[in-house]
């Protein structure tokens, strides 16, 4: 359901269900073992110091250096990992270490540990941003009381972030791999209107805890000459496009809301975490979660997209006297709703992050009926959803309503970023014995 913030209107959301197989998982243990140095932490910070510089890094990374999605994951994921083993450190290390867990008393301020780990990773990835990042930083520090425990979480934070800037040095981030272009019925060439061709460097880069890139892999898309691909182009064609009078108002702002660059993944995480109380040490390692397996689900990908070099909707419809199916027919002055990002179709990115982001909700909350919302300037629009599952399935739509995604991609890029969060909830952040 959505509500339309300036008018205060509701509208009833109209999802349309998608055939998902994503799954089973093992619910996750909220609480950590029992442990006095996790205990202070939660006691030593009644406002979330994680949530309050996950805001921070948001403002960083969109607000100021205006990352695109592909970018953003990579710096939201180095920000989260860092701040996750300083706390986790701190906490007696109940839980397995991203990179590091280092050396803590227990006594040191968990403020200052989150602040520092924070504040130097976010200024490794910024340099133009260091003079903003220090007066933020400077605030911060000064509002805790001076002592050993500020300066022991500093240098626990120091530690932890220094350790993920240097695992993350020659990653393959922002290379100059280019994508393959063809003019062949099927394959992916630059779109209107900017023509342009980005990121395909994200497919190449060293994933946070896959082994590599191509771990997990998509089936072949649907040939063109397919009853499968028919089904695709005419549904795209009819609903996704500018000047569609199939799309409900509903399914037009769906599209928008997903859309946003602003992401509000990012509001929904925080929401999580503060609906669900939890502390510090636990908001730290949901985000941590969360943000490096999207970010793995994006180089799982893109690694996908580099191999398909799939064309987009907008290219299909237009040029669909080509591609040898009976059942589809040309349009060549189809456009989309949207506007088409800047590299191939297939499988859909989008989808590929909401599926690993909902299917790691579902495992660390131990259930799929959770309601959460979140907003869109773009749309104007709060959507407010009542299960983890039900985002997903409006995101698939909403990339077809928006026409630019084939409604297979969607599917299929949801199925692959639940494989990879699988992969990682079973091989990282995982309890240890309580050692304090």
């Amino acid at each position: 359901m959505t509500s339309r913030t300036p008018a205060r209107r509701t509208i009833r959301s109209r999802v349309v269900p998608a055939a998902i197989a994503l799954g089973s998982l093992v619910a996750a243990t909220l609480t950590a073992p029992a442990s006095s140095a996790a205990a202070a932490i939660a006691d030593r910070s009644p406002v979330n110091p994680v949530v309050t510089w996950d805001l921070n890094a948001q403002t960083a990374i969109w607000d100021v250096a205006a990352q695109q999605p592909n970018e953003q994951v990579r710096s939201f994921a180095m920000v989260s990992g860092a701040v996750y083993d300083a706390l986790n450190a701190i906490a007696g290390t109940p839980y397995q270490p991203y990179l590091v867990a280092p050396p803590s008393s227990g006594t040191e301020s968990a403020d200052a540990a989150v602040a520092t780990a924070a504040h130097d990773v976010l200024a490794a990835l910024f340099p133009a941003q260091q003079e903003r990042l220090r007066a933020q930083y400077d605030a911060a520090i000064a509002a805790i009381p001076d002592g050993r425990s500020k300066h022991g979480g500093v240098a626990v934070g120091a530690r932890a972030a220094a350790a993920m800037v240097a695992a993350r040095q020659d990653d393959g981030a922002f290379g100059d791999q280019q994508w393959r272009t063809g003019t062949v019925p099927g394959q992916w060439r630059p779109t209107p209107p900017l023509f342009l061709s980005q990121g395909a460097w994200t497919g190449h880069m060293r994933p946070f805890l896959l082994p590599r890139a191509s771990t997990f892999r998509a089936p072949e898309p649907p040939r063109l000459t397919s009853s499968a691909y028919a089904r695709d182009l005419n549904e795209v064609r009819a609903v996704g496009g500018a000047t569609s009078t199939v799309r409900t108002q509903d399914q037009t702002e769906a599209a928008l809301w997903w859309h946003d660059r602003r992401s509000a993944s990012w509001e929904i995480k925080r929401q999580l975490a503060t609906t669900h109380r939890l502390d510090a040490l636990h908001t730290a390692r949901f985000f941590a979660m969360t943000d490096l397996i999207v970010a793995d689900s994006g180089v799982a990908c893109f690694s996908q997209k580099d191999v398909w070099s799939y064309w987009r909707p907008v290219t299909a419809i237009q040029l669909a006297d080509t591609d040898g199916n009976p059942r589809t027919a040309a349009d060549p002055g189809w456009q989309s709703l949207l506007g088409t990002p800047p590299f191939p179709e297939y499988p859909s990115g989008h989808a590929c992050g909401t599926g690993a982001r909902m299917s790691l909700y579902r495992y660390f909350f131990g259930r799929d009926d959770v309601a959460f919302s979140g907003s869109s300037v773009d749309s104007g629009t709060t959507r407010h959803f009542t299960s983890f599952s039900q985002a997903l399935d409006e995101l698939i739509g909403a990339r077809v309503w928006g026409g630019v995604h084939f409604r297979t991609a969607d599917v299929e890029g949801a199925k692959l970023g639940a494989e990879v969060s699988r992969y990682a909830v079973r091989h990282y952040f995982r309890p240890l014995r309580q050692r304090r």
